[in-house]
């Protein structure tokens, strides 16, 4: 069969450990800010304790994933469960358990590609120092790296140091801003704790490079491609400052080692300008991303929005898909579908963002997210999903073309391998391939069910990816 999708392309699905693990403070795992938040809402949906308790199932899961024929597993380490506290003593017990997971994927003939930090930082590390707002997080976050790639990078070839971080600086919840009410503070607060993450990601980048021979490593990014909801020039404007805000200033930092110059000038007339000392910029300038991780599930339009006497330049509305006025107000595009859950359908801007990612890096792409978030039902036995179906043929025939306009492409991993916590959603959202058999009340046997689209996804695979 024919197919543009390279031969050693890297079909395969992600995760990330506070979602699926369970076994919350077992065998010495310290608190996450994760394990945190889903514990203020344990009375309303499922939390982190246990999850879909992949810290038990493990082998049988990565047996299904040989079974899916998957060539890799984009998963997360958590940090709190190898250094509990973030920054103290190694728990021998954490390194075991992901040593045994890494051992088993490869012999199952399956590629550990990892990412470092998923939204789960040592809880610890807030108490002691607010979390990303201090360097002491910074160089913690380094150390953490750096026993990572010794203990598993004899294996591991592939690394992301975080996920998303131009998405979790949006949501004061997943930063640890808990308590502050001023708009000024918290944009304040948020300016820091963003470049101290591209500072630790720049660390982890050069270590990694260091350590590990023949290494990868690159940024995972929440994609954001906006069309302007008219054709009137400032909204076309204010599309483009939307994407350029919510990932190239992120993506520029990380590949030209600062920001560029709209940003800096935001910073500046806003007085949120963090600390960024001269010695940082040897170290920013030197960490080179090998590829582009994509994370891609919707797209949105954006119109100007001007100032007001109520409402000053800088002063944001929202959270992921935040308004700024005097650069955008977001909106949904009135000509596409949404999900259940209000996420806009768009194969045909995957393609966008692919082509805009390569031609502004040039550097390798993976997709390491993309995937639709249903109310699946489990009907005798079964799980027929054909919505999933659909939305990820439209998806990798998006890459297909993407390929062929010249982009090029490492590999694609729907979100997720199996049903797993939804931060907001629980269990009543699921993304699997493979259902988990519990509620969010109710664990039940949480027993593995594989989805209609797991056996059509097992076909892509063999094929390389023809999905007619």
């Amino acid at each position: 069969m024919n197919t543009v999708f390279p031969k050693k392309f890297l079909w395969g699905a992600s995760s990330s450990a506070f979602q699926i693990e369970g076994a919350w403070d077992e065998d010495g795992k310290g608190m996450t800010v994760a394990d945190y938040n889903s514990f203020k809402k344990s009375n309303i949906q499922a939390d982190t304790k246990v999850a879909s308790d992949f810290y038990h199932n493990y082998e049988k899961d990565i047996e299904l994933m040989k079974e899916l024929g998957m060539k890799t597993y984009r998963f997360s380490v958590s940090w709190a469960r190898i250094i509990p506290d973030g920054e103290g003593e190694i728990n021998q017990k954490g390194i075991e358990f992901y040593n045994k997971v890494i051992d088993k994927l490869i012999e199952c003939g399956i590629e550990p590609f990892v990412t470092l930090y998923h939204f789960d930082l040592p809880f610890a590390l807030v108490e002691k120092y607010n979390g990303w707002e201090s360097r002491e997080t910074v160089y913690a976050f380094e150390r953490f790296a750096k026993v990572c790639f010794e203990n598993f990078g004899d294996r591991v070839k592939y690394w992301q140091p975080h996920n998303e971080h131009n998405l979790i600086v949006r949501v004061e919840e997943r930063i640890n801003i808990y308590d502050e009410t001023d708009p000024w503070k918290i944009d304040k607060m948020r300016a820091q704790m963003d470049y101290n993450l591209c500072l630790a990601h720049a660390l982890a980048v050069n270590a990694c490079h260091e350590m590990i021979p023949g290494s990868q490593i690159g940024a995972a990014v929440s994609s954001s491609v906006t069309y302007p909801l008219t054709s009137k020039p400032e909204d076309v404007f204010a599309a483009r400052m939307n994407d350029n805000f919510k990932v190239y200033s992120t993506l520029d930092m990380h590949y030209h080692g600062e920001y560029p110059g709209y940003y800096m000038e935001y910073l500046k007339k806003r007085d949120i300008m963090p600390y960024m000392p001269e010695e940082d910029k040897e170290v920013l300038k030197k960490a080179k991303m090998d590829f582009i991780a994509i994370n891609y599930y919707r797209t949105n339009c954006a119109e100007a929005l001007p100032v007001d006497e109520e409402h000053p330049f800088g002063l944001r509305e929202g959270t992921v898909d935040y308004s700024i006025y005097g650069l955008f107000r977001m909106s949904m595009n009135p000509n596409l579908k949404a999900s259940e859950y209000g996420a806009a359908i768009d194969p045909s801007g995957l393609r966008v963002a692919l082509n805009e990612y390569w031609q502004r890096y040039h550097l390798p792409i993976i997709i390491t997210e993309n995937g639709l978030g249903a109310h699946d039902v489990l009907e005798e036995g079964q799980v027929h999903d054909n919505y999933r179906i659909d939305y990820l043929r439209d998806h990798i025939n998006a890459c297909e073309l993407a390929i062929q306009d010249g982009v090029e492409m490492l590999g694609y991993c729907p979100w997720s391998f199996m049903d797993l916590l939804s931060s907001a959603q629980g269990f009543k959202k699921r993304y699997g391939l493979v259902y988990v058999n519990r509620t969010d009340h109710e664990e039940l046997d949480l027993e593995r069910i594989k989805k209609d689209s797991f056996y059509w996804y097992k076909e892509v695979i063999k094929n390389n990816g023809v999905t007619k």
